[in-house]
């Protein structure tokens, strides 16, 4: 399979505070790759150096063979690269349907639009006039997510889809990743919650302190494998 998105040796930090030490992680086109580990491992900062969040070296991340470590997000989402963040982050002061014409602004052309999430997530419809945070968590994640869709992206981050949902609500939002990837989007995942990362992904990475402790096919890796890379024991 084709790689997608590579990194090397990536390193990251917060002022003198070092995050991330020497990622070195593959993503082949069409993967849904889960990211694991505890509060801390550095899963997060992962995802944003891919997004042009956190800073990154240049050289540090390649996407389409290209050097994108350091873009600023603007352009890596023109590229082709959508971020759910943490926490959603959506705009108060906008509509549900707003905030999904936010993911619109690139013009990327692709499958994704209004329509097309509507029919993924009719609640949004029947909702889309009202502000986006008076809707419930789990509606607010799918605002979220249909906002990363908008923009068209071929590798889509979802950074902890599933915190503080509760497990109807994310059953739910998982239940559409099928048809996310159905038309060849590739995806990488952080989550806490192991056993949905292992039912959803082809691969998991497991990080631990900011290093890679662990990598492998989701169905191969045992729940001992597992629980030693995650929590170092």
């Amino acid at each position: 399979m084709t790689a997608l998105l590579t990194t090397q040796g990536l390193q990251a930090f917060y002022g003198d505070a070092q995050a991330l030490f020497g990622i070195d992680f593959e993503l082949a086109v069409g993967e849904l790759v889960a990211v694991i580990g505890a509060n801390g491992a550095g899963k997060s900062t992962f995802l944003k150096c891919l997004a042009g969040l956190v800073r990154a070296p240049r050289e540090a991340v390649r996407f389409k063979g290209e050097a994108i470590g350091g873009l600023p997000a603007g352009e890596i989402v023109r590229r082709g690269l959508a971020l759910v963040p943490e926490g959603r982050r959506l705009f108060p002061s906008l509509s549900v349907e707003e905030n999904l014409l936010m993911g619109a602004t690139t013009r990327r052309s692709g499958p994704w639009n209004l329509a097309r999430l509507y029919a993924l997530f009719p609640i949004l419809q029947e909702k889309r006039r009202q502000p986006a945070t008076s809707l419930s968590g789990g509606q607010q994640q799918m605002v979220a997510l249909g906002r990363a869709l908008m923009s068209n992206p071929e590798l889509l981050l979802c950074d902890e889809l599933s915190l503080g949902l509760a497990p109807i609500v994310v059953r739910e939002i998982y239940a559409a990743m099928p048809t996310i990837t159905g038309e060849g989007m590739t995806v990488v995942i952080v989550e806490q919650d192991v056993t949905m990362a292992q039912r959803v992904s082809q691969r998991i990475y497991c990080l631990q302190e900011g290093r890679v402790s662990l990598q492998g096919r989701s169905d191969a890796l045992t729940r001992g494998q597992i629980a030693q890379a995650y929590f170092g024991v």
